[in-house]
């Protein structure tokens, strides 16, 4: 079986078979300011309390702090049913977005079923974990009960193997991946990684790549833990290898799928509008003239990814007609980043420094784009209007792209530099 299968397995009670319909307990339910209220709204009518205070996590991210009347209304409402609840997991004063903040604050372990009222609650199959989205609906009968019903998917193997060069980054990868199968190439299937070059790479790293599973339509994306995924679960549970329930698959698990990725000598990978699978090798595509350029979100936003645009960014400034915004995805990363000096190299390149949040990766809050503006960003969507008005256009990449083209006004290979 492979490790999808074995953790369903365990919950359902038997061994489970793809295309089964089980019911089985969830671990830990997540939704934050955008999706809380209509869970909310839906749960008030079928129950009075949760089935486990302790297993809920509300987070502020969206829109954080509020910026219309109708963000604060929502918030206003996430507030009366954290306290009402006793939801005590609520991280809602600007500690971050929901995926970095969920395995930050311990609250993820190998071997879990966690869900989430967002669609990239996939990230956390990162550290071995079954980890998937679901509506506001689902959510409030999990909040009710503590039980949801899955379909087991299929599983398709990916392997990766190459070395990682200095001007690529786990972003690159998935966006190849992504590029090659298209954005229904994995749909309701799990998206397992695996291979050297998987075995090999950090944790942040390997949450980028599972973030973005559900840009092929993948029902979840999921890895073995390695040595750091382990040291880094057991420094934010306080628990010993051996309390973990790590997850394994067997030698001779089964495969809807195998596909193989040799990332050897890639190239940095772009992600063309108006869809995540339009990816372009930059050869392609540099040169593209951009208006603005983002750094954060879910998907890129964590320390490494700060680190590797401030080694572009250090000593140069920003062309005067870009605008670059920096958003740490925590407020633990923040002061790391501070610091570590990162903050200063931003500001003195001429960066707009703003709050742990989503912002504009939904065109909700800060760094909305304006008609036939374009961007590139670190973000893991370029949908048609998704960051602004519907006639703007989204770039995709990794950091080190996004600081090169802030210094040169368009898309720009780092190594070029």
């Amino acid at each position: 079986m492979n490790i999808t299968e074995k953790i369903l397995s365990s919950k359902a009670g038997h061994e489970v078979t793809p295309g089964e319909i089980i019911e089985i307990p969830v671990d830990l339910a997540m939704s934050h300011d955008g999706t809380s209220p209509p869970a909310i709204k839906t749960f008030e009518k079928i129950a009075d309390n949760v089935w486990d205070p302790e297993k809920i996590a509300i987070i502020f991210d969206h829109n954080v702090p509020a910026n219309t009347i109708g963000s604060a209304e929502f918030q206003k409402v996430c507030r009366n049913f954290i306290k009402t609840q006793n939801i005590t997991k609520n991280y809602i004063h600007g500690e971050g977005i929901c995926h970095q903040v969920v395995p930050e604050m311990g609250l993820v372990e190998p071997g879990k079923v966690i869900v989430g009222a967002d669609s990239h609650t996939c990230t956390y199959g990162a550290f071995g974990a079954f980890s998937t989205g679901m509506g506001a609906t689902d959510l409030a009968m999990v909040w009710a009960t503590g039980k949801t019903w899955f379909m087991v998917p299929e599983a398709i193997k990916m392997t990766v193997e190459g070395e990682i060069n200095p001007y690529i980054a786990p972003k690159d990868i998935i966006l190849n991946i992504i590029g090659e199968i298209g954005i229904a190439g994995a749909t309701y299937k799990t998206a397992e990684f695996c291979g050297p070059t998987i075995e090999n790479m950090g944790v942040e790293g390997r949450a980028t790549m599972c973030n973005m599973a559900i840009e092929m339509g993948a029902k979840n994306g999921i890895m073995e833990p390695n040595h750091d995924v382990i040291n880094y679960i057991c420094t934010r549970t306080g628990k010993k290898e051996s309390e973990l329930n790590v997850v394994k698959s067997d030698t001779d698990a089964v495969y809807s799928q195998e596909l193989h990725f040799d990332i050897t000598d890639m190239e940095p990978q772009i992600a063309c509008p108006n869809d995540v699978d339009n990816v372009k090798a930059m050869s392609e595509i540099e040169g593209t003239p951009i208006d603005q350029c983002l750094i954060g979100s879910c998907t890129n936003g964590r320390l490494s990814d700060l680190k590797d645009a401030t080694e572009i960014l250090k000593d140069k400034k920003i062309n005067n007609d870009i605008r670059l915004l920096i958003l740490p995805a925590s407020r633990e990363i923040y002061q790391q980043a501070m610091h570590l000096g990162y903050i200063d190299t931003f500001i003195d390149a001429g960066a707009i420094i703003c709050n742990p949040g989503c912002g504009p990766c939904l065109g909700g809050h800060m760094g909305v784009l304006s008609e036939n503006e374009s961007c590139i960003s670190t973000t893991n969507r370029n949908f048609k209007g998704r960051m602004g008005d519907p006639n703007s256009s989204v770039y995709l990449s990794n950091s080190k792209v996004v600081a090169a083209s802030a210094i040169t006004g368009v898309i720009t290979n780092p190594k070029d530099l």
